[in-house]
């Protein structure tokens, strides 16, 4: 089993279908196979380097992309796809640790990485896709097939290391080939008519639903450069049974886009989001500016988008009798997928009750590369361990309150930010929040939320603490109110917390 066979079986069936559209151009799916062919024939015989040998990826968004990455896949190598927005000793630790033999950059990252010595003088080291080595490997004579076994190594997915060095979860063709034939049973069977728009970095998300997207001939449109609502609501109203990936801010700057509700749409099939917890109330706004097409995906780099979801006809049933409680959650488990709420010794707990989730399938990771510490405290009995706190109900819905690492303790009760956080956004003029915990001397924590409103709005403390008051219990009002233009996000739009902690403890005139 080697996914980088979808690319051929393809380019046989559909030679002139098009693959590929970038800033570059655009590629059929025959130049797709020929340049993934030869790609692996240059790192093999070129390069000299071996089967199972780890290969970086810290590309920007571009046309050569996915070319790169099934090329490392039939050439028998594994491939560490980077966030190239992390600083060059991040993205040279991660190249270590994988002990990467050669890394693919895009120039911008090649020019940041050379100064580094990464590479051992006899490693091909850093290769850029606009140099002549690059076009040198294109010239190399072409690896037709590749044979893998299920098992083997096909991409180390390291976690965004916002709370400590990363982690290379090792996922296994099998954990990819299981992800994609979820895709197809729980969110949206493809064929070649299909359009996968990346408008969301290649090294995530967005890369990882390119995979069943290749596999069944769709048309790949690739966005370089910033998230542009802009161009998204063009491609949107050029191009029919479009498919994105947006992390929940993402999708949040679509809605409160000057387009938004006046742009056709109906280009739009599916809009998955995923990677932080949508609010109910973006969700809602979302649901009225496309309609019935998002699909919310719960997973992690551990069990790549694939833990539990909720469907676009869940999503988009408004008189489901119990719709606030859907739209608040995480959805159910995805098909061949087993998730359980558990106390910390690992016993079920019953419906309602708040846990560690935990999840067991053919797509979690095999364990993490080189870490056996942090194997054993995540992998358990065959289950992943995920550090995120939630409940499921009677019906089987999941619900995730925070991660373990962000409840915050105060009074010596459990208070879950994002309660707070729903709570917060309900306000009319408040775009963006971010809730966390602060050292108390009497309290152990005490709990301060930061707040980005809409320009030229007049909000007070005091409105937000009625707000909450209304709401939520006394105690769990947050305590200080910060003002801020922006917070801090990683380059996946996720909020960074932990910036927002070490902001709190700097000194008032630091």
């Amino acid at each position: 089993m080697n996914l980088s066979q979808d690319v051929r079986r393809v380019a046989k069936h559909l030679p002139h279908k098009l693959a590929i559209t970038s800033d570059s151009g655009t590629i059929t799916y025959a130049e797709f196979e020929s340049n993934v062919a030869a790609i692996a024939g240059g790192l093999r015989a070129r390069l000299a380097l071996a089967r199972g040998n780890r290969i970086g990826i810290a590309m920007d968004n571009c046309g050569e992309y996915l070319q790169v990455l099934y090329g490392i896949w039939r050439a028998g190598m594994v491939a560490v796809p980077m966030n190239v927005r992390l600083h060059e000793k991040e993205i040279a630790f991660i190249l270590a640790n994988a002990g990467c033999e050669a890394c693919f950059c895009t120039a911008d990252v090649a020019s940041r990485l050379g100064s580094l010595d990464i590479f051992k003088s006899t490693q091909p080291g850093i290769i850029s896709i606009q140099t002549k080595d690059y076009v040198s490997l294109l010239a190399s004579h072409p690896i037709a097939e590749a044979i893998s076994s299920a098992e083997d190594e096909a991409w180390l997915f390291y976690t965004s290391g916002t709370t400590g060095v990363p982690k290379g979860a090792v996922l296994s063709f099998r954990n990819l080939q299981f992800m994609s034939h979820c895709y197809y049973a729980d969110i949206d069977y493809l064929d070649d008519r299909d359009v996968k728009l990346h408008a969301a970095p290649l090294s995530h998300g967005s890369g990882l639903y390119a995979l069943p997207h290749v596999a069944k001939g769709s048309h790949h449109i690739i966005m370089s450069g910033s998230f542009d609502p802009d161009r998204i609501f063009d491609v949107l109203g050029k191009h029919q049974r479009v498919t994105m990936f947006g992390a929940p801010t993402m999708v949040s700057r679509l809605i409160n886009h000057r387009r938004a509700g006046s742009s056709d749409t109906t280009g739009l099939r599916t809009l998955y989001f995923g990677g932080a917890p949508m609010y109910v109330s973006d969700l809602k706004k979302a649901l009225e500016v496309f309609g019935p097409k998002l699909t919310q995906i719960y997973g992690q780099g551990e069990s790549p988008m694939t833990i539990s979801f909720v469907s676009k006809r869940l999503l988009g049933q408004k008189d489901h009798p119990r719709r606030e409680e859907v739209l608040a959650s995480c959805g159910l488990p995805r098909s061949g997928v087993d998730v359980l709420v558990v106390d910390n010794e690992g016993r079920e707990l019953p419906a309602g009750e708040i846990g560690e989730v935990i999840t067991r399938s053919d797509c979690v990771m095999s364990g993490y590369w080189n870490n056996p510490d942090a194997n054993a405290k995540a992998l358990r009995n065959g289950w992943l361990w995920t550090g995120d706190m939630g409940f499921i109900d009677g019906p089987g819905f999941l619900t995730l309150k925070d991660r373990s690492k962000d409840m915050i303790i105060s009074g010596g009760s459990n208070i879950y930010p994002r309660e707070l956080e729903e709570v917060l956004l309900t306000h009319p003029m408040v775009i963006e929040c971010a809730v966390v915990g602060r050292e108390h001397p009497e309290w152990g924590e005490e709990i301060v939320a930061f707040i980005v409103t809409r320009p030229n709005a007049h909000v007070s403390s005091h409105d937000l603490d009625a707000l909450c008051l209304d709401n939520v219990a006394r105690y769990k009002r947050p305590r200080h109110y910060q003002f801020v233009e922006s917070l801090p996000k990683n380059s996946y739009g996720k909020i960074l917390k932990t910036d927002l902690r070490r902001l709190l403890k700097k000194p008032a005139n630091s």
